[in-house]
């Protein structure tokens, strides 16, 4: 295991125990050197039925310098759950892919709680 980041680690640790059904589909979340992702992931059927990230057009129209902070991580958020509000989603279970839950994670997930979904 010396080869391994921690945060591939402890984002091992989480998939072990945490993952998506039809009725429960799971909310994973990356956050790279530039971007922000969060997808809704129904583990089962192996589909994702819905998608948000900084990389999209409407996402770079908002704000040209979309950065991968606690600012963006909040329109992110609210996307997402917007999305999956579009999709039947309401309940979810949050899978925060090793990061740990402070600033950006624990921003996402606030709005996207304020914005509908229930994890």
């Amino acid at each position: 295991m010396a080869s391994l980041t921690k945060l591939k680690i402890r984002h091992t640790r989480i998939r072990k125990r945490v993952s998506g059904t039809a009725e429960r589909p799971r909310l994973a979340i990356h956050f790279s050197g530039k971007h922000i992702y969060a997808q809704i992931i129904d583990d089962e059927a192996g589909r994702t039925l819905a998608a948000a990230s900084t990389t999209e057009k409407t996402i770079r129209e908002g704000d040209s310098k979309a950065r991968p902070n606690a600012e963006t991580s909040v329109a992110i958020g609210k996307l997402i759950a917007e999305r999956g509000k579009g999709a039947n989603i309401s309940t979810v279970v949050f899978d925060r892919g090793g990061f740990l839950y402070h600033g950006k994670v624990k921003a996402l997930a606030d709005a996207a709680r304020e914005a509908g979904l229930v994890f």
